[in-house]
């Protein structure tokens, strides 16, 4: 009878053993298996989130090198109390696929909120594109993305806030324009060579940003520039060193010839543009404000007819015209109009910018003359289609 009893008791110890450990598995396995599961779903949710990155701008083999990194995600409700329900007041500018406003948290904190139209179809493209590229990248001449939501149909992605907002604002402003003497126009300049070098060498990936213009240009309290909108960007992978596409998206009078015509565009295009900029920064107008004043002349060209007749200094904004800095901006028109050279291969690369802003090359080459297009030829010929980005 003792046997029986304490083999039962041995039994029922090893039963509840026995139950525990199974069980004790059954959990490890559920829960193993629930991890999988979310990994999976959150990889499928990020090419659904993501349509045009995957599709167009990332070929497939390289979709595990460039995948949407891990960004905060924040609630459609905070966003709509930040900005008061999207009130136009708070409204700062149209950007490529939407409209942005400026939001503010209740811990204090300002921030940018980019909402993309409903109604916009290239716009989804853009957005994702543009959440993609910029999630790669980090560096003080960019802005800084903090965040996104995607809820339903809104989709919006949240910027650091650029209280001087962006640089076409006072630069093309006749009574702003005072706030930018020689010293900050040039700290612009670099910091803008500095962002696009860092695009093309510098981050993990190559990147063609093929919107550089001044209303792209945002500053910050310092009016340190920062380049944003991104939803044009595109990747290069290995040994590619241009592309050509048929979809010609951009800004005319910053766009390479190359690319407005035949549609090809390469790290030279944002060398291009960022000869157009600072010829802008230092005469201090657009390049669509010269008509008939000059001849019909386009920016570019009125440049050059006053390079080749000795009379470059006529080019400079009267608002920073100084003999004690006249040199430094001869230096940067002549690095202007070596940029914005009609071939490609004539152009130099943002290294060599860079090093001819800092002086660490000192004898620049003759620059060739700039590409003289007919307005309407060339949007006849490209159908370009036009993208005001940030507009005021």
């Amino acid at each position: 009878m003792f046997e029986f009893t304490e083999k039962s008791r041995v039994i029922e110890v090893i039963a509840m053993v026995a139950t525990i450990l199974v069980t004790l598995m059954v959990i490890i396995i559920l829960f193993i298996g629930r991890r999988l599961l979310n990994k999976v779903m959150k990889g499928q949710g990020e090419e659904e989130r993501c349509p045009g990155i995957l599709s167009r701008n990332v070929p497939r083999k390289y979709q595990r090198e460039v995948q949407l990194q891990e960004l905060q995600v924040l609630d459609f409700e905070n966003l709509a109390a930040a900005t008061n329900n999207f009130d136009p007041a708070n409204k700062l500018g149209k950007g490529g696929f939407g409209v942005v406003y400026k939001g503010k948290f209740q811990d204090g904190q300002e921030v940018a909120v980019k909402r993309l139209s409903r109604a916009s179809r290239q716009g989804i493209e853009e957005f994702t594109n543009e959440a993609t590229v910029i999630s790669q990248l980090q560096h003080r001449n960019l802005v800084r993305l903090l965040g996104s939501c995607i809820d339903g149909e809104e989709k919006m992605l949240v910027y650091e806030y650029m209280p001087n907002k962006s640089l076409d604002i006072l630069l093309f402003d006749s009574q702003n324009a005072k706030l930018l003497d020689w010293r900050k126009r040039f700290n612009i300049i670099e910091g803008i060579s500095r962002g696009l070098l860092y695009l093309h060498r510098d981050s993990r990936l190559r990147i063609v940003h093929r919107d550089l213009k001044a209303n792209n240009i945002l500053l910050d309290e310092e009016l340190n520039p920062k380049i944003s909108d991104f939803g044009l960007a595109k990747i290069f992978f290995d040994n590619e060193s241009q592309a050509t596409t048929k979809r010609i998206f951009g800004t005319y009078g910053y766009m390479a010839p190359e690319y407005a015509m035949r549609g090809q565009f390469s790290e030279k295009s944002d060398v291009f543009s960022f000869g157009v900029l600072t010829l802008e920064i230092i005469s201090g107008r657009r390049n669509s404000s010269f008509h008939e004043d000059e001849h019909s002349l386009s920016l570019l060209g009125y440049a050059w007819k006053l390079w080749n007749e000795d009379n470059i200094l006529a080019f400079i904004d009267p608002a920073i015209s100084d003999s004690n800095f006249d040199r430094e901006i001869l230096k940067c028109i002549h690095v202007g109009l070596l940029c914005v050279q009609n071939f490609a291969k004539d152009r130099p690369t943002m290294s060599t910018v860079t090093s001819m802003l800092s002086s660490e090359i000192e004898n620049l080459p003759a620059p060739k003359q700039p590409p003289f297009i007919d307005e309407k030829a060339a949007i006849d010929h490209s159908q370009l289609q036009s993208q005001n980005t940030w507009k005021r």
